[in-house]
């Protein structure tokens, strides 16, 4: 009888362990790390960079989802942080608002403040996620912010005068228009130069499986984001949660042709507040020229 009860007892005593472990993870999960951020940097050696870009420094950014579990305060926090960076340019690769968000005009302000904050040597580019389709205040919130909207259009960067960069995008694939229409614009002007073009040539998309339908991909390095990582980083779980758009390159560096994809783990939450083992991140490319 005694034998019986030890067991007994064992067998609460192990399930209490395992409610309290699986609550401290769910707690973890949602109220710390969701408000955690890191910086990861890339180092990027190309042929084509001169003495001029060595060392220029790219911060980028992506799936803010600006709104109910991302306010004033954590925009504060990020936007110091990006400015301790001290980067060239900085770039937003979609949904700086999150969908549920009930705009308001003193929240637009609010977001157009700390993007106008934002310092950044040689500029400051955005293209649209799906999310910032749904704000008709996207377009006034972001020239506001100083922000230049490379939604299916580009720009180019000097330094010194001499050598340029290109960098170029095209927004979010909600409107079903295929990739190749909405890059046809800077495609037209990279084509447009038989030699002394731009040196680097980078491209903004939003989801970043659509890469695959770009079959004359001229980019030397594309950034996507989209996917959030899966906001749980746990093996045959995180595979699970990733949205259509970006479930064959849904995290990190992959090797495509001649061109350097990175997709980030973002910076906000989406559909459930929740992130593990995947801390919000802003990741740095430093390009650099190969010796």
């Amino acid at each position: 009888m005694g034998k019986k009860k030890v067991k007994h007892f064992s067998l609460v005593k192990f399930i209490f362990i395992i409610i309290l472990i699986c609550l401290c993870i769910f707690a973890y999960g949602a109220y710390v790390e969701p408000k955690q951020l890191a910086v990861k940097e890339n180092i990027i050696k190309n042929e084509n960079i001169t003495d001029n870009f060595d060392g220029f420094k790219i911060v980028r950014l992506s799936d803010i989802h600006y709104g109910e579990n991302f306010g004033k305060e954590e925009l504060k926090k990020l936007v110091d942080r990006i400015n301790e960076l001290n980067p060239d340019v900085v770039v937003i690769t979609g949904d700086l608002i999150d969908n549920d968000t009930k705009m308001t005009t003193s929240m637009a302000t609010e977001i157009s403040k700390e993007l106008k904050r934002i310092s950044a040597g040689s500029g400051k580019y955005i293209i649209s996620g799906e999310n910032d389709t749904n704000f008709d205040e996207w377009e006034n919130i972001i020239s506001s912010g100083e922000f230049m909207n490379l939604n299916n259009t580009y720009d180019t960067i000097y330094k010194n005068g001499y050598d340029s960069i290109l960098i170029a995008g095209v927004s979010s694939f909600s409107d079903k228009e295929s990739i190749v229409n909405k890059n046809q614009k800077n495609q037209n002007y990279i084509n447009s130069f038989e030699k002394d073009g731009p040196i680097y040539k980078i491209l903004l998309m939003h989801e970043p499986d659509y890469i695959d339908e770009l079959e004359d991909n001229k980019y030397d390095l594309v950034l996507a984001g989209h996917s959030h990582g899966g906001q749980v980083k746990v093996p045959f779980v995180s595979e699970l949660l990733l949205p259509k758009g970006a479930t064959k390159y849904s995290s990190g560096y992959y090797k495509l042709k001649n061109s350097d994809l990175y997709v980030s783990d973002g910076i906000g939450v989406s559909d459930f507040n929740f992130r593990l083992f995947n801390v919000p991140t802003i990741d740095v490319y430093r390009l650099v020229k190969s010796k």
